[in-house]
């Protein structure tokens, strides 16, 4: 394997991980009175001088030519309401079931490039879909009686939706590929908390942090959700291409399940280690397409099609 898939499968895997910390620190926000689009808010404007800072130390420009400020900006709405329809679904569901059904979007990435951008149906593709779309069935487990919320479940698509034409956005744009990682990141993120800030006079009332710990809470979404995770989710796109990106993503249910029994010390059951075993083996043959494609049709060629008399 060339080092440059290598990093890139390692760089999705990272920023899934990270993203499936988004319901460890956002419920206790909301327990304290905050509301979704005050957190997203203050989770960008948190984020903003860090990736500032980072660019200034490798010495990346501000500037911004003319024909990305556009892109940059669609990328940014797309990004903040994938965000905010994700954050406003945990109100209406098991933020852990949420975050289970958000990904779709793999999916949605898969079928979107082969039918709009014709790119090439991969038979380890379709088989990794269906493996890690079950791995998701097992995972997405209610507890006890409760059922599933319609307004949550359409949230939650919308969020996928939205998340998978940025994912597709990143990969087809050239302009957008060419913009430095960091630096596509801080204008993103600039043109979400504008978004954001737009929502307070619409309706959406601008919540504040009670206590410091709320502080933190706030300061680890800005850096591990959405600028580590993130900027490794854009990078791993310029590497390896958005299908095997998207795919990795199923990851993050996982490290949603493992941070609930590690953090919130809630209970590991079969079903829970069955539907992680299933997205690893799914996000196994992502990285090893080439070999598995070769091994279907060689046993394809081993069962011959009978000729019809």
């Amino acid at each position: 394997m060339a080092f440059k898939n290598f990093k890139g499968y390692l760089l999705a895997a990272i920023a899934a991980a990270a993203y499936g910390t988004n319901p460890v620190f956002a419920i206790p926000l909301y327990e304290h009175g905050m509301n979704p689009n005050s957190v997203l808010l203050f989770r960008y404007l948190i984020g903003l001088p860090i990736l500032a800072c980072i660019m200034k130390a490798r010495n990346i420009s501000f500037a911004i030519k003319k024909e990305e400020i556009l892109k940059v900006v669609i990328l940014g709405f797309l990004m903040a309401i994938s965000s905010l329809t994700l954050f406003e679904s945990y109100k209406f569901m098991n933020s852990g079931i949420a975050s289970t059904l958000l990904f779709v979007y793999p999916i949605m990435v898969a079928v979107l490039m082969i039918f709009l951008f014709h790119e090439r149906f991969k038979i380890s593709v379709g088989l990794c879909l269906i493996i890690m779309s079950f791995g998701l069935f097992l995972l997405m487990n209610p507890q006890g009686e409760e059922s599933l919320s319609l307004i949550g479940i359409l949230l939650v698509m919308v969020s996928a939706g939205t998340y998978a034409i940025y994912i597709i956005f990143v990969n087809v744009s050239k302009t957008i590929r060419e913009i430095p990682t960091t630096k596509l990141l801080f204008y993103v993120l600039s043109a979400g908390t504008f978004f954001y800030v737009c929502l307070i006079p619409c309706g959406f009332e601008l919540t504040l942090p009670e206590q410091n710990l709320d502080w933190l809470s706030l300061t680890a979404l800005a850096i591990i959700p959405t600028v580590l995770s993130l900027a490794c989710t854009t990078r791993a796109i310029q590497l390896i291409g958005s299908t095997p990106t998207a795919i990795f993503g199923a990851l993050e249910p996982v490290s949603a399940v493992i941070l609930s029994v590690a953090v919130l010390g809630q209970s590991l059951t079969t079903r829970d280690l069955l539907g992680g075993l299933f997205i690893i083996i799914a996000t196994t043959i992502v990285v090893a397409d080439n070999s598995v494609d070769r091994i279907i049709l060689h046993v394809r060629k081993m069962f011959p099609k009978r000729r019809k008399r």
